[in-house]
Parts: C-alpha cells; structure tokens; sequence
C-alpha cells in the first residue's frame, strides 16, 4: 500500500466506518419501526405471521442499538471531528452541528432504552412497556432529522429518495395505530348477559 492511499486510510477511515454504521443504523430502525407499527395495528394477521414479524422486529432493533454504537464510536478516531468523549456521549455537546448531532445522540438513548427494554417488559408491566414503546417512531424521527442536518448523504439523490419512500408509509401506520387505539377506547363495552330465573314446576 503506498503512503498516499495509507494515509487517505487513516484520515478518512473512521469517517467512512462511522458513515456506513450510521446508514445502516437508520435502515435497521426504520424496519424495526415499521413492523413494530404494523403488529401494534394489527394490519397482517395471518396465522404465525406475528411470531416471525416480532422475532424480526427485536433482531433489527437490537442490530441498530449496535450500530448506532459503532456510529458513535467510530467517530472518536475521525481526526478532522475529533469529537472526544463528550462530544459523543452528551447531546448537544459536539461542535459540528450541535443541534444536529444532539437529536441524533438523544435518539441513540432513546432507542437503546426503548429497545432494551423488550428483555424486562415483565418486570415493568405488559401494560406501561405498551405504552412507552410507542415512543418507538420518535426514534426513527430523531434519526431521520439527524441524517438529513448532520450526515453527508443529506443532499445526495439516493439518499432523498430513500427518505420519500419511507417516510409515508411509516406515517400512515403511526396515524392508523393511533386511530385504531382511540376507536378501541370508545368501543362500548359488552352489556352483561343476565340470568333468566328458573321458574319452579306447579
């Protein structure tokens, strides 16, 4: 390898790894919320679909928490960032693009608490991990806001129209699982069925 190619290596090497992890991190989560959605609406019910569905949900999501990792990680050896400790780790912190990077740092927590949070859901209650994972699609948001204010693919053409694609339909499932919850709520609930009295014999 000569000195010039070595050095493009080091210089531009954690960059790129920090570039492809944080691609790859939006990908793996907007899976992994798209399909969390579409269970929680029950848009597919088809039998033994949804074991297959959450085991791909989890997976995703725990590949994600991984790559948002190796996002972060990867850019303490970019010497043009030099972010240090701190500026990866404490939201708002960086200087490039502080409020960029922050929301992208928040959304990184996020997702790793909310996505951890599916290996102790009997100990916070089936009933409050529901509703705390519904938070679930602000880390998508958060990620998405990120790539488009602080990642270098933002303008390039792919990336935008990667962005079209799947946004809306991430959208249209958030809006009818919320919709779906709310006409469960003002379903009334089934009269009791009263006994008819045994009448004796003459």
């Amino acid at each position: 390898m000569s000195s010039a190619a070595s050095t493009t290596l080091q210089t531009h090497g954690w960059w790129i790894a920090s570039r492809a992890s944080g691609l790859l991190a939006l990908v793996l989560v907007t899976i992994s919320v798209a399909i969390g959605l579409m269970m929680a609406g029950k848009v597919m019910r088809r039998p033994g679909l949804s074991r297959k569905l959450m085991a791909v949900h989890e997976h995703t999501a725990v590949a994600g928490i991984v790559a948002i990792a190796v996002h972060g990680i990867t850019l303490l050896g970019d010497p043009w960032l030099n972010p240090g400790l701190r500026g990866v780790a404490v939201p708002f912190a960086m200087a490039f693009r502080p409020l960029w990077t922050g929301l992208g740092i928040v959304g990184g927590y996020l997702a790793a608490l909310l996505g951890l949070s599916f290996y102790f859901r009997k100990r916070i209650g089936a009933k409050l991990w529901r509703k705390a994972h519904r938070a679930t699609v602000v880390v998508y948001l958060l990620g998405l806001v990120h790539a488009f204010g602080a990642g270098t693919d933002a303008s390039t053409p792919w990336f935008r129209w990667w962005a079209a694609l799947t946004a809306p339909p991430i959208a249209v499932l958030f809006a009818y699982r919320m919709l779906a919850g709310k006409s469960a709520k003002r379903r009334p609930a089934p009269r009791p069925i009263r006994p008819i009295p045994l009448t004796e014999e003459a």
